[in-house]
């Protein structure tokens, strides 16, 4: 859920600015202590090659990077343990001091083509991998020529939420009233089949000599795969 994320990220000021320039603030309540990660996270983060890791330094600079592996890399321990391989790089360590002295991170992981994606904060802790000399073997990457030097457990505390049933956050019209839904995956599916269902309606209405301009400047071979999809015609 989103709750928890909501009342750790908007602070008194994020509030007070709020209130600046709308007149209002958000109100979160009933927020749960934590934010457990279920099927529908394990499954986005098993697809997952990529994620951006934020930390904070000793003079209170963010500092953002980015962790690329094959995909799943990044692993579900638990409900609220993440942990990833941390290999032999370029000797800066900017992320592992900084987790020496501030363990919080904030995670974003991305998946571009779906436009989805996942926030998630915690509290990290870096540990040498010959200390767990069988995980950083399940972590360890094979095409990978470095060692694993580290392994970084992550305890999560909050996080957005990819999994049914969602809970979707609106806030009522001109205020910060927070309105929240929850849809299951049987309420998004009627809900998608209803919106189709009025873009085929609209299309079916376009004048016929947008749609000829329209399929001239598709590939061939998508028009023919386009009559073959079994959507409604065009006319």
């Amino acid at each position: 859920m989103a709750m928890k994320y909501l009342e750790t990220m908007m602070t008194e000021s994020v509030l007070r600015a709020q209130q600046q320039y709308y007149g209002h603030a958000a109100q979160i309540t009933d927020a749960p202590e934590r934010d457990l990660l279920g099927e529908g996270e394990a499954e986005f983060l098993a697809a997952r090659d990529s994620f951006y890791l934020s930390t904070v330094s000793e003079t209170g600079w963010p500092y953002v990077q980015h962790r690329g592996g094959p995909k799943g890399f990044l692993r579900l321990l638990n409900p609220s343990t993440l942990v990833f391989a941390d290999y032999q790089g370029n000797r800066q360590l900017l992320s592992t001091g900084n987790l020496s002295t501030d363990d919080r991170v904030s995670l974003f992981l991305m998946d571009y083509a779906n436009r989805a994606r996942l926030k998630i904060l915690g509290h990290a802790r870096v540990e040498d991998a010959h200390s767990h000399p069988d995980l950083a073997v399940q972590l360890a990457n094979p095409s990978m020529k470095a060692r694993v030097e580290r392994i970084v457990f992550i305890d999560v505390t909050s996080s957005t939420s990819v999994e049914y049933p969602l809970d979707v956050v609106l806030y009522r019209h001109d205020t910060f009233d927070i309105i929240e839904h929850r849809f299951q995956k049987e309420d998004l599916v009627e809900i998608s089949s209803w919106w189709q269902s009025r873009i085929y309606e609209s299309v079916e209405k376009l004048p016929s000599r947008w749609i000829e301009r329209l399929l001239e400047a598709l590939p061939r071979d998508t028009r023919s795969s386009s009559k073959d999809s079994g959507n409604p015609p065009v006319t």
